[in-house]
């Protein structure tokens, strides 16, 4: 007869989940059409959305593309998080439903930029190099869901998009 055990710390799950995330950010603005490269520290953004998953006050991260001439949103991207108080021992991501959405909803202009804006809930940890900033405006946007894209024990991101 044979036992065995497999066990997951959240820590672990939070640093699979954030590689996740990042990497899924980083091919959304690839597959849209944009630079990955444009965006000049990507540790911030890890050290932000590893921290505030660690201690569960990351909601949600927004990346949103825009016309720099305008400041007018192009389109939005949202990964929303969701805190479970159990799960299966499993560390899971799903790209497939991913790349259909960006399909469906095509490449962007090449001149637009793009910033990630993330929403906490409050008490939470400063990080070095986030700043506080308002959303553009979504009217005449519509917003799509796709579902869940990346999880683990205890935590895991659903994913959105918003369309004219």
């Amino acid at each position: 007869m044979s036992v065995s055990t497999f066990a997951i710390s959240y820590t672990n799950t939070v640093n699979y989940v954030t590689t996740k995330m990042m990497l899924l950010l980083k091919e959304i603005i690839r597959q849209i059409g944009l630079d990955p490269g444009f965006m000049a520290d990507w540790t911030i953004c890890e050290d932000g959305i590893s921290t505030w998953l660690a201690s569960r006050h990351l909601q949600r991260v927004t990346l949103e593309v825009y016309d720099p001439k305008t400041n007018a949103l192009v389109t939005k991207w949202e990964l929303d998080v969701v805190y479970d108080t159990i799960g299966e021992g499993t560390l899971w991501v799903d790209t497939a439903a991913l790349r259909y959405a960006i399909l469906k909803q095509g490449v962007v202009p090449a001149s637009c930029r793009y910033s990630i804006i993330v929403s906490r809930k409050s008490g939470y940890p400063q990080v070095a190099g986030w700043e506080s900033c308002a959303f553009r405006p979504t009217d005449g946007f519509r917003r799509y869901s796709i579902g869940a894209m990346v999880g683990g024990n205890g935590v895991h991101a659903q994913a959105a998009y918003w369309s004219r």
